[in-house]
C-alpha cells in the first residue's frame, strides 16, 4: 500500500522498510504520535521536495504547519488496530475532513465538562476550562485534502473551500469522490451515472497509475488555512461580567460555561418544531413529519434471481460421513488439517486416516461409554456441546465428525473462562434450551477450566449441569472389531446447531439438517471450483460461519488440505497467513478484511512473498460495505507480488441462510468487479441513488458475487409484510434453497418469522410456493445478477424514520483522526430507546496517553462529522479507558454487553458528552398560556366555567358550644395566671432526656412563678419597655417556655431563635445574628452555657461579637415578683414574632397578634380534642410555625400535659420518641419528617427487639407530621408499614400543612374521616389541571391529603396570576382566610406591596369582599365521598408544591420534587437529588454514594429518566459528594442555596456535564 505522497519519490528500500516498521509501532501504540512524526520526518526529510512558502503575512497561529500535508494522510490511512481496518476508507476520511472544515464557519462553542482533579489523569489546568482551539495542532492544521500527491506535484492539493463549493454547487469534478483506492479513480465514475439511472455499477479498467493521474479540471490551489474547527476562545474568570437571565451579574466560571451552553443551544435545531397548539390533555409527542423532498423508490418491481443449477457430479458422496469414510479408507495418508503453534511452526498434521479412526472412536465412546448399558446418557439425535479452544482445530474436527458418525447433534461453542465472560451466560441458556448434558472438550482445555477446591468444574452462571468428556484418543476405549457406525444418505435429521448472538445479546441456535449440510458443501464446491487435494489456508474461527463451512466441512467432502492459523498466531505475526500461502503454494485462503489489513500494516517488503498460487482469496466479511477499502489496498500492495485482481472473492453469509452469495473466481482478468457509489442520504430512506448532491456522504460498495447454485434470491421490505422491493430500493435479502438453516432450536414463533417467509408481489401473490429464509442482510440485486450488501439488520438504527447503519457511523467516527485518538479503533455504536425514538450512542476506548483536551476535541469533531455526513444527531458519546469494553472471544467488542453496561450505569466512562438538546426533536409542543376565565363566565351560584368553585372551610368556631373556660380570656398570659390559681399542681410540661427519663417538668404554678421572675429581670436588668423585642436563644426545653411567658408578663415581644451549633459555629451563628438584627431585638435571653458560646473566640471569628444587644442569662434569676403583670390594651397588638427560613432560602418573620394566638390555640384544641386529662408527645423543633405553638402555647391554653422530646436526642437514641409514646400511653403525637426518617432508617432492623422491650403503638390515634410542603407519601407509608407490627394503625399517620401567612391551615384531628390519597396525571398537572387517574396508570402521581382544615379556616383556590377563583379541576394557589392568620411580615425594609399582596389579597371577581392571605403554595381541593363530623361531604386539600420553587419550563409548570423522585430511582448510587433552573436550563444535582468512577455513569441515566418521565431536556448534570445538598431543620431541601453555591463554584463537584 504505497502512500500517494511518497509514490512520486524514489525512496530507497531500507528507508521504506524502516517507515513500515514505524507504522506498525504507531498502530500498536508503542510510540506516540509525536515520536512517530519526528522519526518519520527525519527518515524522509532528505528526499522531500521543499514545500511552497507560506505567506508570511498570516498571523502565526493561523498559518498551516509546514509538515508535508501527505504525512498525516499516510499514517491516517494505515490506521491502528484491530477493528477499524474494516471501516477504513480514504475517500471517507477525506469526506469527513471536508465536513469538519465546513463546520469551521459555524463556530461550535461546546463547554467542556468540569472534573474533580482525582478524576483527571493529567492534572493540567487546561482540563478545567473549555479548550481554546483557534490554533490547530500539527496534524489538524493542515487539512489533508490532497488526494493526488505532494503539494508540489502537478495539480497540488484540493483545498477545502473547493470541497465545499463542490458539495454546494454539486459540480462534477471527479477528483473529489474518486481516490486511487476507493472508487478506482477513473474519471468515468460520474459519467456512467447517467447510463445506469438507478443502480450505478461500475466496471473499472485496471487501477489507474496514481502518479500520472491528474484531474480533468485544473483547480486553483491555495493551502487551507488554520484548523478545521477553529473556535472563538471564550473569556473566563472575571474577564467579563455577564448579565444572566435573572439579571444578576455573575462572574464565575460555572455560569460562563452555562452561558456558553445557552449560546450554543440558541443555534436552530435541524427539524423545526411546527406551530404550537395546546391539546386538551394528551401532550402529544411531536411525530416526525415525512420530509416532502425525501427520495422515494421509482424502479420497477424486482424479479427473484435464480442461481445456476446445482450440477450433480457423479462421484459426489451421498453424505458427508460417507465422504470421510471414503477418504479415510482409500487415502489415509492424505493430509487433512495442519495446525500451527504460536511461532508459526507446524504443530500437528491430521491425516484423513487418523480423522476417520479417531472420529469412529469418539462416536463409539459417546454412544456406549456414557451412562449405563440400560440407560445411556446420549442417544442418537441428542445435542452435545463442543468446547474447544481456538488453537486446537484438530481435536474439534475429530469431535465434530465423531458426533456426525454417532448421529448426535454437535453444538460448537466458545470456551467459558474464569472471569464472567461477556455473553457466556446467554450461551448457557442456549445449552439449557437444547437439553445439552454432555460437553466434549480437549485435555488442555479441560485442565484450563476453573475448578472448585474438590477438583470439580463449577457450574457456570446460567449453564445447565454438564458432564465434561475429554475426547483425546488416549482417554477413550477402542471400539470392538464388529462395531461400525451406521452411515446413511443425507436426510432431514439435524446435523449440527450453530450459535448466533442477536442484537440484544441473546443467543439462538440455528439448526442445519444433514441434507442442507451436504447441499451447502456441494454448492460451495461448485461455486468455488474446489478440486481434490487442493490446499486451503484458513484464518477464520472453525466453530461457525465461513470458517466451519470451508475449513471443516467442504474441505472433507473434497479431500482438501486445510492449514489452520489460530488467532493467537495472527496477534504475534499478522503476516503468518501470507507466509503459509507462499510456503504451501495454497490455492485458496479464507480471511476477514481485518487479516488483510493487519498484513498490510506488518508488510515489510518481504522479498519472498509470492501470491501467484492463490486462485481464490475468500473475504468472509465482504458483506460489510467497509471491507472494500481493505480489499483495494491489499490488491494495490500485493499486485506486484503475484496477486491477481480476480482472485479477491468477497462473500456474504448469515447464520440462518449460510452462504448467501460469493464472488466466483474467474480466469478472465478483463472482467473487473462491480462497484456502486451510493448516496448515504438515499440509503437512510432505503433508496438507491447513485450520485448524491452532497458528494461527501457516499458509500462505495462492492458486489459479493452471484446467488449460490441451486438457490433463489429476492429482497423484501425490512418491516411489515414481506413485499418484494423495487429495483432501486434497499431490502432484506431472502434466500430459498435446500442449503439453509431450518429453524431456531426450540423457538417456533421466531422460526416462522425468519425461516418460513413467503415474499409477495405488489398484487399480493406469493413469489414461490416454497418458503424463503431471511438473511438479516440489507442490500439489493444489481445488474447482471450481482448481489450488493449495504448493511445488517442487526446494525440498523431507525432514528425519526430514517435508517442508519451502525457500521457506517463507526466508519465516520474513525475517520476523525483515528490514529491519534481511538485505542486500536475500538468503537461501539448502538441505539437506545428514549422517549419513543431510537437514540444513537457511541462508546469508544481512548488511547491511554490522551488528555482531557484531546478527548473533548475529538468528541466535538465526531459530532460535527456525523452531523454533516449522516445528518443525524448523536445522543451520547462516551469514552472509556483502553481495554475496558467487554470483548468477544476473538477480541472484538461485545456490543450487547456494552449496551447493557451503559443502560445499567456500570460502564464507568472517563468522558461523556450528551447532546439531547440537539437530537431530541419529538418533545411535546411548548404550551402557550390560554387566556383565563374572566368574570363574564362566572355563572350564578358558585360555579366557574361550569365547574364548582374550589372552596372549603373547617367547622365554624362561633357555632361550636364547648365548656372552654380559656375562651373567656383574651390573652394567653391571663390563661396561665388562671391555671396557676385553679390547678396549681397540674403538670403541663415534661421534658425527656436521651435515655427516656424525665429531665425536668413544670406545673402550672411553677411556670407562672418562673415567668414572673423573668419579667422582673427584663424590667430591672434589661431596662426594657413594653413592646420591646427580645430574642430567646435556648435549646429545646423548659427554659424556652418560661422565658416566653416571662416576656408576655413583662409586655415584651419574644422571638424564638435556634441556638448556634457548638460544633458548627461558623455556619450557624451568622443566622442567629441575622435574626437578632432583623427582628430588632433590644435584648437577648439565654442560658449560661450559650452565653459563653456567644462570646467565645470561635464566635468572634464568625461574627462581630461586640454588636450583640445586651445578653441576659436566665440561669441566675432575681428572687422577687413584679409589681404587676402587664396586660395588653388591645388583642390586636403583637404577641410574638415567628422567624423561619423558607425552602427558597429567604428569612421571613411574621407578626402574630394576641387575638390570632388565642384563636390558633382554640382551633387546635377543638380539632385534636385536647383537655387537661390528655397527654400529647411532641418531637419537634420549637422555633417556628406549628412546632413552636404546640411546644410552648397549646398546653397552657388547653391544659393538657405535653411530653417534650428534643429531636436532637434521637440522634443518639432513635427509639426515644416511640418508646415515650408507648410508655406514656399517648394518643396524640406530633413529629417532623426528619424524625420520621430517622426512625424509619434507624429502627428498620430493630422492630423485633423493640417488640420484645414492650413497645406498643396501638393506642395512637393521630401521629401528625408537621410540615410546610407536599406530604412525603413514600416516607409516611414506609413508616406505617414498618411499625404496623408494633400496633401502629396505618390511618393514624397523617400530615399537617402550614406556611408563613398561616402557621397551620390543616391538621388531622381525632374525629374527622381518614386521610385520603388520590392519583393525579402528572402531565395534566404541568398544565395546572387536575385529572384523577387509577393507581398504577402511567404518569400517575400519588398525593395525600394534608390533614383536615382547622375550625375557623376558609380556603379558596385562586389563579396566582389573574387572582380569579378556580374550578375544582384546576391547580391554583391556596388562599386562606382565618382568625389565626399572621398579621403581616416583620421586616426592616417595609416592603408594603409584598405585605398587602400576601396578607390582604382580594379575588379579582366573584367574592371580592373577603380578605385572603396567599400561602404561596399550589394545590387543589376535592370533594370526597366521606362525611365530616357535621354530616357534610368532606372537602380534602391536596398540596402540590411551593409556587416559588415551581419551575416554568417550555410553558409548563414543574415541581422539583417530581423530577428528583425520578432521578433518585435512576441508579442505585444516587442517594439524594435536587433540581433548579438557571437561564431556562434545568440543572440536576445528584449526590453519589459510590466510587468517583461511577460519577459519569449517572449523566446518561439522569438525562434519560428526565426525558422519559418529564419530557424535559437536562441542561447540566452535577455530581457531588454525599451531604452537599443543603437541608434545613424541617428536612426540606434548600434548592436556592444550592443554586447559589453552584454558580459561585463552591460545591467542589466530582463532575459537571453540560448537555448539548
Amino acid at each position: 500500500m504505497a502512500d500517494r505522497g511518497l509514490e512520486g519519490m524514489a525512496l530507497p528500500l531500507e528507508v521504506r522498510a524502516r517507515l513500515a516498521e514505524l507504522e506498525l509501532e504507531l498502530s500498536e501504540g508503542d510510540i506516540t504520535q509525536k515520536g512517530y512524526e519526528k522519526k518519520r520526518s527525519k527518515l524522509i526529510g532528505a528526499y522531500l521536495p521543499q514545500p511552497p512558502r507560506v505567506d508570511q503575512a498570516l498571523p502565526p497561529e493561523r498559518r498551516a504547519p509546514v509538515t508535508p500535508a501527505s504525512s498525516t494522510r499516510y499514517h491516517r490511512r494505515r490506521s491502528s488496530g484491530s477493528r477499524d481496518e474494516r471501516y477504513r476508507s480514504d475517500v471517507h476520511t477525506e469526506a469527513v475532513q471536508a465536513a469538519l472544515a465546513k463546520h469551521k464557519e459555524r463556530k461550535m462553542a461546546v463547554p467542556m465538562p468540569s472534573k474533580r482533579r482525582s478524576l483527571v489523569v493529567q492534572t493540567s489546568m487546561d482540563a478545567y476550562t473549555p479548550p481554546d482551539t483557534s490554533s490547530g495542532s500539527e496534524d489538524e492544521g493542515s487539512v489533508q485534502g490532497d488526494s493526488q500527491g505532494t503539494p508540489t506535484s502537478s495539480q497540488g492539493s484540493i483545498n477545502m473551500e473547493h470541497w465545499i463549493s463542490q458539495a454546494i454547487h454539486g459540480s462534477t469534478t471527479s477528483t473529489t469522490s474518486s481516490s486511487s483506492t476507493q472508487s478506482g479513480g477513473s474519471g468515468a465514475a460520474h459519467r456512467l451515472a447517467d447510463v445506469m439511472a438507478q443502480t450505478h455499477i461500475e466496471n473499472h479498467s485496471a487501477p489507474p497509475d496514481v502518479t500520472t493521474y491528474t484531474s480533468e479540471h485544473p483547480i486553483q490551489v491555495e493551502r487551507p488555512q488554520g484548523s478545521t474547527t477553529s473556535r472563538t476562545a471564550p473569556k473566563y474568570g472575571n474577564a467579563e461580567l455577564m448579565e444572566t437571565g435573572d439579571g444578576v451579574p455573575v462572574s464565575s466560571r460555572v455560569s460562563a460555561k452555562i452561558q456558553q451552553l445557552v449560546n450554543t443551544l440558541k443555534r436552530p435545531k435541524r427539524p423545526p418544531l411546527r406551530e404550537f397548539f395546546v391539546d386538551d390533555f394528551e401532550e402529544l409527542l411531536e411525530v416526525q413529519q415525512p420530509d416532502p423532498n425525501q427520495p422515494k423508490p421509482e424502479g420497477a418491481q424486482m424479479l427473484a434471481m435464480r442461481g445456476e443449477q446445482l450440477g450433480v457430479v457423479t462421484n459426489w458422496p451421498p453424505s458427508l460421513e460417507a465422504a470421510l469414510q471414503r477418504w479415510g479408507t482409500i487415502s489415509p495418508k492424505a493430509p487433512c488439517l495442519t495446525t500451527m503453534d504460536t511461532n508459526g511452526k507446524p504443530l500437528y498434521i491430521l491425516t484423513y486416516g487418523k480423522l476417520w479412526t479417531r472420529s469412529m472412536k469418539v462416536a463409539y465412546n459417546i454412544l456406549h461409554k456414557l451412562g449405563t448399558k440400560q440407560e445411556p446418557m446420549v442417544r442418537p439425535g441428542d445435542r452435545v456441546a463442543l468446547v474447544f479452544p481456538n488453537n486446537d482445530p484438530a481435536a474439534s474436527m475429530v469431535a465434530f465428525y465423531g458426533c456426525l458418525l454417532a448421529e448426535v447433534v454437535p453444538v460448537p461453542i466458545e470456551v467459558p473462562l474464569t472471569r464472567k465472560d461477556a455473553g457466556s451466560q446467554q450461551i448457557g441458556f442456549l445449552l439449557g434450551s437444547c437439553g445439552v448434558t454432555v460437553a466434549l472438550t480437549s485435555d488442555a482445555c479441560h485442565k484450563g477450566l476453573p475448578k472448585s477446591p474438590t477438583g470439580e468444574i463449577p457450574q457456570f452462571k446460567g449453564w445447565p449441569k454438564l458432564l465434561w468428556f475429554v475426547t483425546e484418543s488416549k482417554h477413550l476405549s477402542k471400539p470392538p472389531r464388529d462395531w461400525f457406525p451406521h452411515i446413511k444418505d443425507a436426510n432431514n435429521d439435524t446435523a449440527y446447531i450453530e450459535y448466533k448472538t442477536c442484537k440484544d445479546g441473546s443467543v439462538l441456535g440455528v439448526t442445519v439438517t444433514r441434507i442442507a449440510l451436504l447441499t451447502h458443501c456441494q454448492a460451495l464446491t461448485q461455486a468455488c471450483g474446489y478440486t481434490e487435494a487442493e490446499t486451503i489456508v484458513n484464518v477464520l474461527d472453525f466453530k461457525k460461519d465461513v470458517g466451519l463451512w470451508h475449513g471443516i466441512l467442504t474441505s472433507v467432502m473434497n479431500m482438501m488440505h486445510v492449514i489452520s492459523i489460530p488467532y493467537s498466531l495472527m496477534k504475534v505475526n499478522p503476516l503468518s497467513w501470507i507466509q503459509k500461502v507462499c510456503q504451501y503454494k495454497a490455492k485458496v485462503a479464507c480471511v476477514k478484511s481485518r487479516d488483510m489489513h493487519w498484513a498490510l500494516v506488518a508488510h515489510r517488503d518481504q522479498r519472498d512473498v509470492n501470491l501467484s498460487s492463490l486462485r481464490m482469496l475468500i473475504v468472509a466479511d465482504g458483506a460489510n460495505p467497509w471491507s472494500i477499502s481493505s480489499c483495494d489496498a491489499f490488491l494495490n500492495v500485493f499486485q506486484s507480488k503475484g496477486l491477481r485482481q480476480e482472485v479477491i472473492c468477497p462473500c456474504a453469509s448469515s447464520p440462518e441462510a449460510l452462504t448467501v452469495a460469493i464472488r466466483r473466481p474467474t480466469d478472465d482478468s478483463n472482467q473487473p468487479p462491480g462497484r456502486g457509489v451510493l448516496s448515504m442520504h438515499g440509503l437512510t430512506y432505503g433508496v438507491i441513488r447513485v450520485d448524491s448532491e452532497e458528494k461527501l456522504s457516499v458509500l462505495t460498495v462492492q458486489d459479493v458475487g452471484l446467488v449460490m447454485p441451486g438457490a433463489i434470491m429476492c429482497s423484501v421490505k425490512p418491516d411489515g409484510v414481506p413485499q418484494l422491493c423495487r429495483t432501486d430500493e434497499i431490502g432484506e435479502l431472502c434466500v430459498c434453497a435446500i442449503a439453509t438453516g431450518t429453524s431456531y432450536y426450540g423457538l417456533s414463533g421466531m422460526t416462522k418469522n425468519t425461516f418460513e417467509v413467503f415474499p409477495v408481489t405488489s398484487s399480493g401473490a406469493p413469489v414461490s410456493e416454497y418458503p424463503f429464509v431471511r438473511t438479516g442482510l440489507l442490500g439489493f440485486v444489481g445488474p447482471g445478477g450481482l448481489v450488493f450488501v449495504v448493511g445488517k439488520m442487526d446494525g440498523l438504527m431507525v432514528v425519526s424514520g430514517r435508517r442508519h447503519n451502525a457500521d457506517d457511523i463507526v466508519a465516520t467516527a474513525l475517520a476523525v483522526e483515528p490514529m491519534k485518538f481511538v485505542y486500536r479503533g475500538r468503537i461501539a455504536v448502538f441505539s437506545v430507546t428514549v422517549l419513543h425514538d431510537e437514540r444513537i450512542v457511541i462508546v469508544a476506548e481512548q488511547r491511554p496517553d490522551s488528555t482531557e483536551e484531546d478527548s473533548f476535541q475529538w468528541m466535538s469533531r465526531v459530532l460535527q462529522a456525523i452531523d454533516s455526513i449522516h445528518q443525524v444527531g448523536v445522543y451520547c458519546l462516551a469514552l472509556v479507558p483502553a481495554n475496558t469494553l467487554p470483548k468477544t472471544p476473538l477480541g472484538g467488542i461485545h456490543l450487547s454487553e456494552t449496551k447493557q453496561l451503559f443502560l445499567e450505569g456500570s460502564l464507568h466512562p472517563c468522558n461523556v458528552l450528551m447532546c439531547p438538546h440537539t437530537c431530541v426533536t419529538n418533545l411535546p409542543k411548548p404550551r402557550q398560556k390560554q387566556p383565563e376565565i374572566g368574570p363574564a363566565s362566572v355563572m350564578v351560584g358558585n360555579l366557574v366555567s361550569g365547574k364548582r368553585i374550589a372552596q372549603a372551610s373547617g367547622r365554624d368556631l362561633g357555632q361550636i358550644e364547648d365548656n372552654d373556660q380559656a375562651r373567656k380570656f383574651l390573652f394567653l398570659s391571663e390563661v396561665l395566671q388562671w391555671r396557676a390559681q385553679t390547678t396549681p399542681d397540674h403538670v403541663l410540661y415534661t421534658l425527656l432526656n436521651c435515655r427516656g427519663t424525665i429531665a425536668s417538668s413544670l406545673t402550672c404554678v411553677q411556670l407562672h412563678k418562673r415567668a414572673e421572675k423573668i419579667a422582673v429581670m427584663l424590667m430591672e436588668r434589661g431596662h426594657l419597655q413594653d413592646g420591646d423585642h427580645v430574642a430567646l436563644v435556648y435549646p429545646p426545653g423548659i427554659d424556652l417556655i418560661a422565658a416566653f411567658y416571662g416576656c408576655l408578663y413583662a409586655g415584651c415581644v419574644p422571638i424564638t431563635v435556634r441556638p448556634p451549633h457548638p460544633q458548627n459555629i461558623a455556619t450557624t451563628l451568622p443566622t442567629v445574628k441575622m435574626i437578632v438584627e432583623v427582628s430588632r431585638s433590644a435584648c437577648l435571653m439565654t442560658t449560661q452555657l450559650i452565653c459563653k458560646l456567644l462570646r467565645s473566640r470561635e464566635a468572634a471569628a464568625a461574627v462581630d461579637v461586640r454588636a450583640w444587644p445586651p445578653i441576659l442569662d436566665t440561669d441566675d434569676l432575681p428572687k422577687k415578683r413584679p409589681a404587676q403583670i402587664y396586660k395588653p390594651s388591645n388583642p390586636d397588638t403583637l404577641a410574638y414574632l415567628d422567624f423561619s427560613v423558607s425552602t427558597t432560602g429567604m428569612l421571613a418573620g411574621v407578626k402574630m397578634s394576641h387575638a390570632a394566638t388565642s384563636a390558633f390555640c382554640r382551633s387546635i384544641k377543638l380539632q385534636c380534642e385536647l383537655y387537661p386529662s390528655r397527654e400529647v408527645a411532641i418531637c419537634l423543633d420549637p422555633y417556628c410555625g406549628l412546632g413552636f405553638v404546640l411546644w410552648c402555647l397549646c398546653s397552657v391554653y388547653s391544659g393538657h400535659q405535653s411530653i417534650l422530646i428534643p429531636p436532637s436526642e434521637l440522634e443518639t437514641n432513635p427509639a426515644l420518641w416511640l418508646l415515650a409514646v408507648s410508655q406514656y400511653k399517648v394518643r396524640d403525637t406530633f413529629c417532623s419528617y426528619s424524625v420520621m426518617e430517622l426512625c424509619t432508617k434507624g429502627l428498620g432492623s430493630q422492630t423485633e427487639s423493640l417488640k420484645a422491650r414492650g413497645l406498643d403503638l396501638s393506642r395512637v390515634r393521630t401521629c401528625v407530621v408537621v410540615a410546610e410542603e407536599r406530604p412525603r407519601i413514600a416516607l409516611t407509608q414506609s413508616f406505617s408499614k414498618l411499625f404496623k407490627d408494633l400496633g401502629l394503625h396505618p390511618r393514624a399517620v397523617s400530615t399537617s400543612f402550614g406556611c408563613r401567612v398561616n402557621l397551620a391551615i390543616c391538621l388531622q384531628g381525632t374525629s374527622g374521616p381518614d386521610p385520603t390519597t388520590v392519583y393525579v396525571d402528572m402531565r395534566a398537572l404541568r398544565h395546572d389541571r387536575v385529572r384523577l387517574v387509577e393507581r398504577g396508570s402511567p404518569h400517575s402521581l400519588p398525593l395525600m391529603e394534608s390533614g383536615k382544615i382547622l375550625p375557623g379556616v376558609r380556603i379558596i383556590i385562586a389563579n396566582p396570576e389573574t387572582k380569579g377563583p378556580l374550578g375544582d379541576s384546576h391547580l391554583g394557589e391556596i388562599w386562606v382566610h382565618s382568625a389565626h392568620n399572621a398579621s403581616g411580615y416583620f421586616t426592616i425594609y417595609g416592603d408594603e406591596s409584598l405585605q398587602s399582596d400576601h396578607f390582604n389579597s382580594r379575588l379579582s371577581f366573584g367574592d371580592t369582599q373577603t380578605v385572603w392571605a396567599r400561602t404561596g403554595y399550589l394545590g387543589f381541593l376535592r370533594r370526597t365521598e366521606l362525611t365530616d363530623a357535621n354530616g357534610e361531604r368532606h372537602d380534602a386539600l391536596y398540596v402540590v408544591g411551593a409556587l416559588d420553587e415551581a419551575m416554568e419550563l417550555r410553558g409548563m409548570r414543574y415541581h422539583p420534587i417530581d423530577i428528583e423522585t425520578s432521578v433518585i430511582r435512576a441508579h442505585k448510587s444516587v442517594t439524594e437529588c435536587a433540581v433548579f433552573t438557571w437561564t431556562n436550563l434545568l440543572v440536576v444535582v445528584v449526590e453519589l454514594d459510590g466510587s468517583e468512577q461511577e460519577a459519569l455513569d449517572l449523566v446518561p441515566l439522569v438525562t434519560n429518566v428526565v426525558l422519559e418521565e418529564h419530557y424535559l431536556v437536562v441542561g447540566v448534570v452535577v455530581v457531588v459528594d454525599i451531604g452537599v445538598i443543603p437541608i434545613n431543620s424541617r428536612g426540606e431541601k434548600q434548592r436556592m442555596h444550592l443554586r447559589d453555591g453552584f454558580l459561585a463554584d463552591q460545591l467542589d463537584p466530582i463532575y459537571v456535564a453540560y448537555n448539548m
